[in-house]
């Protein structure tokens, strides 16, 4: 059974199906702050929408990051790595991108099993 979380009217913020969780792009709320901020703020998004799955990080199969400057790498790394669960680090995947806004620093999707 497919089940969706947080429906809009152009897209899901988050898709469970046959065990999976599969969460949409993540972005900060509040598009002023900096970077180290935003990104708390993403994986604070991404966590609540594990858990209203059903799941939590430990179960993190994946993460995509997109940065607008690559350059930011090592600061999304200071937030990141004191985020996840070390005992079960996803595959990850780190590219600069645009993204659809200037002011967004950072932005995540994530795969986990349910």
């Amino acid at each position: 059974m497919i089940k969706r979380f947080q429906v809009g009217s152009r897209m899901s913020q988050a898709v469970s199906y046959n065990g999976f969780v599969y969460i949409a792009g993540q972005v900060a709320e509040d598009r002023s702050a900096d970077l180290e901020t935003q990104t708390r703020s993403v994986l604070q998004k991404i966590e609540d929408l594990l858990a209203e799955a059903g799941t939590d990080k430990s179960k993190i199969l994946a993460i995509d990051v997109f940065l607008p400057a690559i350059a930011d790498f090592d600061k999304m790394n200071s937030v990141y790595d004191a985020w996840i669960d070390p005992k079960n680090p996803p595959a990850r995947a780190c590219v600069e991108a645009r993204l659809a806004d200037p002011m967004i620093l950072v932005e995540m999707t994530a795969v986990a099993a349910v």
